[in-house]
């Protein structure tokens, strides 16, 4: 029997008997002395009780009864004999338990609340039904992916009601991915018996891992290191890709256990490789675990990526980059990449000639991250689809240029009268109807006060939003687009009608209409409306969206002598748009001769004679954005060559093109390709730190990066600051401090992903920054998932320090453990308090009742 106190210090308000005593003489006057002692007494008994409880007094009672926890692995990894070995020995266990307690628990990322539950009372709370649910419904969401052993002992112990015995019996194969339970059950004082679950005998191939050397330089040999595991001898057939190219192929017999293999490769003419190998066997339990990646990054000339409509007519100013040792990879529109991390083999992106509907809203933010994030160089060239004609305006492109797609001067030009046509049927209900009602209210705005605008929405006829009026009347224009909303059929023709009526109206130099629709129209007097309308000189351009009539939608622009796109995705509309309107005002383009002007004198171009710059025949018109910096211009003023920082990267404009079109004489300038080398030195990503070595390593569910860098002098770099920015294939991005760990050596860990990372680490002294590099991450096969051995010496340590068992039989789980007891703690406040209570009536009638007098009657 042991008696503690939980607040101690109560006890010093016995201190408050003291002045109870003094003042004894007074106490109950009239009465005897014996009944005034009395009174004293139970009333000095009363505060003791009462500061008793207040110190919270608790009794501490012996008890040995014993409660059974098992702890039951469902992870991955766990095979299905393992499974039924477990089945069997929890029937033979709970089947000698009788009527003692047990809890059943199953965790493999966590722990799930117990399966069955018997209490002394023989009243069962089985949550069985309930929790085999839960765990189907976890099973694709990673649930059972990772095994978390350290966590589930921490719920079983709590699990444990305090006049119990805890015994932790945990069925596992020891293979845990996070947590640490030798530490946990060391600080737990628990004892621990474990039960090892035998390894899986399902055929079972896995590659268990990729090894590729982190960098190498341009050429030179390396080799890929890979080891696959069997449990049985059996042939299989072996593919190792290099980005998207198979370079191995072949089919090794597998021994038992470890296989390795070793093949050279070497690489040039790009940054970075991704090295995917896979295998597959014909009796395999997991296929899931076949595969895995590695990223080796290449050291050598600089790269850009030339993006052009026109690839024929872009060579020679590819050409001119190359004797500037500057690799130029030319692709058309189609080829862009879709991804970051292939936009991370390039040091910077050229668009000339691309018009913006030729990307998606993700690779324009994709570009943007890549500038902003990695540090990447972005440059536009000019040309009839670049910059506002290229329907640029009001894009994420157009928000990290150095100028903006449309200059405010020309805005001023009273040239244009325009009419949005939009189909309001029915089927342009939800996301595409949302998208025409964006993309007319930003057609709108990229007019001048002086143009003219009308917007006409029809169904099964014509219905006027806003009659023709001055593009000033923005507000007004906009309220009547946001009102438009979706019903009824498809009919073009009224419309068309209508919108010759409006553009008819007024006095115009230009009248241009814009129809966009989704479906197939009703009959009408096409040719008639559209001889009207070319007679008029109004020009007719059409957007066909989805599965429209586009065979109709072709023939009105051919008849009305403007331009048809055919819109897959609606997100596009905007940029059809906007490129519409700037081309229909012609106030994108202004093709006359001009003598380029250095405005911004530059040590980047210091080794050429801007002097003798030739002239150029055109150029896209803009304007400078206030923090860029203009660097040439026309004689006019508009800008040519501007650039400006943008995040980490920088972004280059250069409104003239390097076609024949206007830089005729520019091509064969003796001075072409240094003028262009230096340009794309100063905004391409700057060549990063080669003085560190970086090594990934993966455990417990995290991928830890390792920088070993030294400074100039060769000495490790001390006390520096970093962090690593990690990127996934969604652009989302979080960030994950380093912290030194040694002379020289900085660690950052980053939670393990099954998808492709896209790593930015840097370090920093002070305000410099003296280390930045970009890397792709492919984290391979989880761990979850490998073939691994049942971990035998983790569970045998774990029993033996703990005082438990390793390997106990089943059915002596519930013998009683004399050696082991607990002291369980009863508070003895409710009974302090009842005494109390009973006392203070009886203090009360003593003070009340004089004893002696009715003793005496």
């Amino acid at each position: 029997m042991r008696l503690e106190l939980t607040h101690p210090y109560f006890l010093l308000l016995t201190l408050a008997g003291i002045p109870m005593i003094w003042t004894f003489r007074r106490l109950l006057p009239g009465f005897s002395k014996p009944q005034r002692i009395a009174a004293l007494s139970v009333r000095l008994v009363i505060l003791f009780l009462l500061i008793l409880s207040a110190a919270g007094l608790t009794f501490f009672h012996r008890t040995q009864k014993k409660m059974v926890v098992f702890l039951i692995d469902q992870s991955r990894s766990i095979s299905a004999n393992a499974r039924d070995f477990t089945a069997d020995y929890l029937k033979t266990s709970t089947d000698a338990a009788g009527k003692r307690p047990y809890l059943v628990i199953p965790f493999a990322k966590t722990p799930l609340p117990p399966v069955t539950r018997f209490q002394p009372d023989n009243n069962p709370d089985n949550d069985s039904d309930r929790t085999s649910d839960r765990m189907e419904s976890l099973s694709g969401s990673g649930w059972p992916d990772e095994t978390n052993i350290a966590d589930a002992f921490r719920f079983a112990a709590a699990k444990v009601p305090p006049e119990y015995v805890p015994q932790i019996v945990i069925l596992s194969d020891g293979n845990e991915t996070s947590g640490d339970i030798l530490e946990t059950v060391r600080r737990a004082g628990v004892p621990v018996s474990t039960v090892p679950l035998p390894e899986r005998i399902e055929p079972e191939v896995q590659l268990d891992e990729l090894r590729v050397p982190p960098q190498v330089r341009e050429g030179e040999p390396f080799f890929l290191e890979l080891t696959i595991r069997s449990n049985r001898k059996t042939e299989c057939r072996l593919n190792v890709y290099r980005d998207d190219f198979k370079v191995i192929e072949e089919t090794p017999l597998l021994e038992i256990g470890e296989n390795g293999f070793r093949f050279r490769q070497s690489l040039e003419n790009r940054r970075q490789s991704r090295f995917t190998a896979d295998v597959s066997a014909a009796e395999d339990t997991l296929p899931d675990n076949n595969r895995a990646e590695g990223t080796v990054f290449v050291g050598g000339k600089p790269r850009i990526l030339l993006v052009g409509s026109d690839t024929k007519m872009i060579r020679h100013w590819a050409s001119a980059l190359r004797e500037q040792n500057i690799e130029t990879e030319i692709r058309p529109p189609e080829g862009i990449p879709d991804s970051l991390e292939k936009l991370e083999n390039f040091d910077a992106v050229v668009f000339s000639d691309v018009p913006a509907v030729s990307l998606s809203p993700f690779q324009m933010e994709m570009i943007c991250r890549y500038v902003r994030d990695l540090g990447g160089g972005f440059l536009m060239l000019g040309g009839e689809e670049s910059f506002g004609p290229g329907g640029y305006s009001q894009t994420l492109l157009e928000e990290i240029l150095p100028v903006r797609c449309v200059a405010e001067k020309e805005k001023e030009k009273p040239a244009l009268a325009i009419c949005l046509v939009i189909d309001r049927s029915d089927s342009m209900k939800g996301e595409k109807m949302e998208m025409a009602k964006d993309a007319a209210q930003s057609a709108a705005e990229l007019l001048s006060p002086n143009d003219f605008v009308s917007v006409i929405a029809f169904d099964d006829g014509s219905h006027l939003i806003c009659p023709i009026q001055s593009a000033s009347q923005i507000n007004t224009i906009h309220s009547g687009i946001a009102a438009i909303d979706s019903g009824g059929g498809t009919n073009i023709y009224p419309a068309l009608r209508e919108a010759f009526g409006e553009l008819n109206r007024i006095e115009a130099r230009l009248k241009h209409v814009i129809l966009l629709t989704d479906g197939y129209s009703g009959t009408g007097d096409y040719d008639g409306i559209m001889r009207q309308m070319t007679d008029s000189r109004i020009t007719v351009s059409t957007v066909g969206v989805g599965e429209a009539d586009h065979n109709l939608l072709k023939r009105l622009a051919e008849l009305g002598h403007g331009r048809y796109y055919a819109c897959r995705d609606p997100q596009n509309i905007p940029q059809i748009f906007a490129k519409e309107t700037v081309t229909a005002s012609k106030t994108g383009l202004k093709e006359e001769p001009f003598l380029p002007q250095l405005i911004t004198p530059t040590e980047v171009l210091a080794e050429v004679p801007l002097t003798a710059m030739p002239p150029l025949l055109g150029l896209n018109v803009t304007g400078p954005k206030p923090t860029s910096q203009v660097i040439l211009a026309s004689e006019s003023g508009e800008p040519l060559l501007a650039w400006w920082r943008y995040g980490l990267g920088m972004s280059a404009a250069f409104t003239s093109d390097v076609k024949s079109r206007w830089g005729a004489e520019w091509l064969v300038w003796s001075e072409f390709p240094v003028f262009w080398g230096q340009v794309m030195r100063h905004i391409m990503r700057s060549a990063e730190s080669r003085d560190a070595e970086i090594a990934v390593t993966r455990r417990n569910g995290l991928i830890r990066i390792t920088i070993d860098a030294v400074n100039d002098a060769g000495e490790f770099l001390n006390q520096a600051n970093g962090n690593v920015t990690v990127i996934s294939p969604d652009l989302s991005q979080r960030m994950f401090p380093f912290s030194q760990t040694s002379p020289g050596r900085y660690e950052a860990d980053v939670p393990e992903s099954p998808e492709r990372l896209v790593c930015v680490m840097s370090l920093s002294v002070g305000e410099r920054t003296v280390f930045r590099q970009t890397r792709g991450i492919a984290t391979g096969t989880p761990e979850e998932w490998r073939l691994q051995p049942t971990n035998h010496d983790l569970l045998r340590q774990l029993a033996e320090m703990s005082g438990g068992a390793f390997d106990p039989p089943p059915e002596q789980l519930f013998d009683r453990d004399t050696s082991c007891i607990v002291f369980h703690p009863v508070t003895l406040i409710p009974y302090l308090l009842t005494a109390a209570a009973f006392l203070f009536v009886a203090e009360v009638f003593l003070r009340r009742v004089d004893l002696q007098r009715i003793l005496h009657q």
